[in-house]
């Protein structure tokens, strides 16, 4: 499993239920990148996406608490459980964990690999990913070159979970 976002020098992912900021070419490799894939993500991330529908030509996995959520065109799972349960039908590297906060936080333990674009700003958030700069589990093994867009300066990095 995988995790795939966008973080501020902060860590920050979020603030009102939306992103920080929108990077045309940020969008076009999560869209690069997940086409053909799994994505699991909570109920708020979906509420984000354009008309609050599942993404198209990907499998979209919900998690949420709400029993009564239905979604067209989405799984919709309650738990950890089930949403393993679900997960078990399709290939491991296939699966990216797509947000909000809670669904990283839940998620994070069983993922080994994380796509991260770092913006070099400090942004107002209220939601924020974990550190793995500061992880020991966890290493950066790949930085793009320095990327702009208009005033934001960004780098699509990779990281790890090191082998035990």
């Amino acid at each position: 499993m995988k995790a795939i976002l966008s973080a501020d020098r902060n860590w920050g992912i979020g603030y009102q239920n939306k992103l920080l900021v929108t990077i045309p070419s940020d969008m076009r490799f999560f869209r690069e990148t997940t086409t053909g894939k799994v994505i699991v993500l909570g109920r708020k991330t979906l509420e984000t996406f354009p008309g609050g529908l599942p993404l198209k030509n990907r499998v979209n996995i919900v998690l949420t608490h709400d029993k009564s959520l239905q979604v067209k065109d989405a799984v919709v799972v309650h738990d950890l459980e089930e949403l393993m349960e679900e997960l078990k039908k399709y290939p491991e590297e296939d699966i990216y964990v797509v947000g909000g906060g809670s669904v990283y936080e839940l998620l994070l333990p069983y993922c080994d690999t994380a796509y991260v674009t770092r913006i070099d700003m400090a942004y107002q958030a209220d939601t924020f990913f974990p550190d793995l700069d500061q992880d020991p589990e966890w290493e950066l093994v790949q930085e793009s070159d320095e990327q702009t867009c208009f005033d934001i300066e960004f780098t699509f990095t990779v990281y790890r979970r090191k082998q035990k």
